[in-house]
């Protein structure tokens, strides 16, 4: 009979064996199989240990979810073990770095990734990198003086950043990939728009954001190789200007090399405003959903912050106090429910919804809110091709509209300048090349790197966001034909009344992405399907050269 201290991994009391010749005490098993039984064994495991080539065909779903080390990335590698062919499907390929696709080919492709000499494992994703992708290497060297010589120090640290070679294109994707677009399975699509609505905070709100961005500024230059740091800068500026109250005072824990124990500084110290002022971003976005509802055109709203500082839920508050009627769709409403869910709050009679856009990227068609709108992106490319194109489908009648709401000259606004970038290069591997793209994104670098050093520097590294964004729609003009751009729309900046003026002192110190998701309209935009078609899991020859002529396409 075993008891609870024969588990305590300090103390042992089972059955000890020790060997004739002294050495390591050895402990007996505490359990063994019970060969009784029929042993139980996970579907997947099976069919990858005895049913290699069982099947003709593997499919598999929204394959840019599979390219993580995870259980479910394990199992498409699987899902090509057991099939003669593999057949992959996803929306968007890439999320801007060549390295997004390198677990993806290595598990329906591995033969091909090994001829290239590319092993599994952190190794070779960053030899693929290197040969594919864009790599920054940071090299810094200090003069060290001793009493009778000099002791000159080097650090090299090497930064993934975005962009890819179109050589990806051609010895991966090109003889095993189809393109395909909304416009190649339907005719007569409606007019899809994207607008950038900037919203200029007044000198209250200006004031409030640039004393925290300063606040922070000096932590980082004070400690400037801690990344943790560059992460609460990245949030705090982010989500501080549509929730600026509930903030505490911002604490870091680092280690001190000197004292050899963990300190505790202080990072910032956000001014607290009152929360039941309705700031200029909530009044222009009540107005446009006015707008849109006079129209009868019912709208979707995201938001990316939905926990301690619940933006979702602040627009819940505000909305409501508007007069619309408002539901907030929460993760713990099942995926295969959301459907069902969203069909329930249409015969209810709402009219705005509320969510995280990571809640619907995938499985939904909103074809009953032809007006989206971002009120919050956040930094995740995927994400944002995915979700504002839910209403854009098969089967809508109306005009679809997405716009983009942010603060202008903020940290936000850096952030999507950058996303647009990561777009391009998405666009490139999609079939739709641009040596403007390709030449840009050489100016970025990760995201949390780059939005310190522009906060550091207090100046914009490269081009505005708007540029960025109209580079993405010049790109889906020339694949799909031309079409009227939409405008930039600029909110004036609106000044409170007297006695709500002291309230946005912190309010508006933090402003959101003026050029979010950029401008133009597209009447029939947008990659939307691609797929890895018929990748031969075995390959018994060498693939064939690649003709010279086709080398064209590459040349800048």
């Amino acid at each position: 009979m075993l008891v609870e201290d024969d588990f305590d991994e300090r103390r042992k009391y089972s059955e000890t064996v020790e060997l004739c010749k002294g050495g390591t005490k050895l402990y007996s098993p505490l359990w063994s199989a019970d060969r009784a039984r029929i042993q139980r064994m996970a579907p997947m495991d099976f069919m990858g240990r005895y049913m290699l080539d069982w099947f003709d065909f593997s499919i598999a779903d929204e394959v840019h979810q599979l390219a993580g080390d995870t259980a479910q990335g394990n199992g498409l590698a699987v899902l090509a073990r057991i099939a003669k062919k593999v057949i992959t499907l996803t929306g968007t390929m890439m999320g801007g770095y060549a390295d997004d696709l390198y677990n993806v080919l290595y598990r329906i492709d591995a033969p091909q990734m090994v001829r290239e000499g590319f092993e599994w494992g952190g190794a070779g994703r960053e030899m693929f990198q290197r040969k594919y992708g864009v790599i920054e290497t940071v090299e810094r060297i200090t003069e060290n003086e001793n009493a009778c010589s000099r002791n000159p120090k080097k650090s090299i640290q090497i930064l993934r950043r975005p962009g890819c070679s179109p050589m990806l294109f051609g010895n991966h994707l090109m003889d095993s990939t189809a393109f395909v677009s909304l416009e190649d399975i339907a005719e007569a699509l409606p007019p899809y728009t994207e607008t950038v609505i900037e919203v200029h905070a007044n000198h209250t709100l200006r004031d409030a954001y640039d004393d925290l961005a300063e606040q922070i500024k000096k932590t980082i230059n004070q400690y400037p190789k801690d990344k943790g740091l560059r992460s609460i800068m990245l949030n705090t500026l982010l989500c501080y200007p549509d929730h600026p109250f509930g903030f505490e005072t911002i604490y870091r824990k680092m280690w001190d090399r000197k004292a050899r124990e963990y300190t505790i500084i202080k990072v910032a110290d956000p001014a607290t405003l009152d929360h039941e002022v309705i700031y200029p971003k909530e009044r222009e976005l009540i107005d446009d959903i006015r707008g849109e509802l006079a129209q009868g055109r019912k709208c979707q709203v995201f938001a990316t912050y939905t926990g301690k500082h619940d933006v979702v839920g602040r627009l819940d508050t505000v909305l409501r106090g508007a007069g619309f009627r408002v539901a907030v769709l929460r993760p713990s409403v099942a995926t295969d429910k959301r459907e069902a869910w969203y069909e329930r709050q249409l015969s209810l009679g709402v009219d705005v919804v509320i969510c995280h856009p990571r809640l619907v990227e995938t499985g939904l068609d909103l074809l009953s809110f032809p007006t989206i709108y971002f009120y919050e992106t956040g930094y995740s490319t995927y994400t944002l091709r995915q979700a504002s194109r839910r209403s854009w489908r098969i089967g809508q009648r109306r005009d679809v509209r997405v716009k983009f709401f942010s603060y202008a000259n903020t940290m936000q606004s850096n952030c999507i300048r950058l996303m647009g970038r990561k777009v391009l290069v998405s666009m490139m591997m999609e079939g739709k090349f641009s040596g403007e793209g390709l030449a840009g994104i050489e100016e970025d670098t990760d995201m949390m790197s780059v939005m310190a050093r522009e906060l550091v520097e207090q100046g914009g590294v490269g081009e505005t966001a708007d540029d960025v964004w109209r580079q993405v729609n010049q790109q889906r003009q020339a694949q799909f034909g031309s079409a009227k751009p939409a405008p930039v729309l600029t909110a004036d900046p609106m000044e409170m009344p007297a006695e709500e003026e002291p309230l946005l002192v912190a309010a508006m110190a933090a402003e959101v992405p003026p050029a979010a998701a950029a401008s133009t309209a597209s009447a029939q935009p947008s990659f939307i399907g691609f797929a890895m078609t018929a990748v031969s899991k075995r390959r018994k020859k060498s693939p064939e050269p690649i003709d010279s002529g086709q080398l064209l396409l590459f040349v800048a």
